[in-house]
């Protein structure tokens, strides 16, 4: 499985992604012509597309990464790339992306490059989420040397997953009462889990 990832990741794919600063600017300038990412846009994708960029700038400013991953990052000795799966309209991809961002640049080791996830269903149906869902965000952390697939991190947090999973399954709730209930959870949590996951992974990834 790891060779067929790591042919479908090619260096040219990573080469033309986009800078995380690059991927800002591209939903900005979508949205002064009435677009988002995709081919929905519709008001309903606009709108969760202006709150996940007001999501994204509270969260470049007011986050600090933790002793405990800083440490890690710092750290860290295995050159990577880490290829992010995402669209503009993916409330979880905006309440993660920022940390992750961070995180790369913590450190010289990493190099962060993102993707829109239906332009590239190609690479997105290599790492289902359970192996059926194309959930994003999906980061994919890659040997900055091989391409190797080293390892991958997303939709969300685990403990996110978990509540999300357990309001899913309250038949009462609808789409839209999930959706703020797990938003409320990020923001409640403040980046702390998703900072304390990648601490192990980061040593995972490392010697693997």
């Amino acid at each position: 499985m790891t060779e067929v990832k790591t042919r479908c990741i090619t260096r040219d794919i990573i080469e033309n992604a986009y800078t995380y600063n690059e991927y800002r600017e591209l939903i900005d300038e979508l949205l002064k012509s009435g677009k988002t990412t995709g081919e929905n846009h519709s008001e309903s994708m606009l709108h969760y597309t202006k709150m996940n960029v007001h999501r994204m700038n509270r969260i470049d400013k007011r986050t600090k990464l933790s002793e405990e991953i800083t440490n890690s990052l710092d750290n860290l000795n295995r050159p990577m790339v880490w290829l992010v799966i995402t669209e503009a309209w993916c409330g979880d991809a905006a309440q993660s992306l920022p940390v992750i961002q961070m995180m790369a640049e913590q450190t010289k080791k990493i190099q962060s490059r993102y993707i829109l996830r239906d332009e590239h269903l190609e690479i997105m149906d290599q790492f289902l989420t359970n192996g059926k869902s194309r959930s994003i965000p999906k980061l994919v952390a890659l040997d900055a040397r091989t391409l190797d697939v080293l390892g991958t991190w997303g939709p969300r947090p685990n403990e996110g997953q978990l509540f999300f999973d357990e309001l899913r399954s309250n038949d009462e709730l609808s789409y839209r009462e999930v959706a703020e209930r797990l938003h409320k959870w990020y923001a409640d949590d403040r980046t702390k889990s998703i900072q304390s996951e990648f601490v192990p992974l980061l040593n995972r990834w490392e010697n693997s």
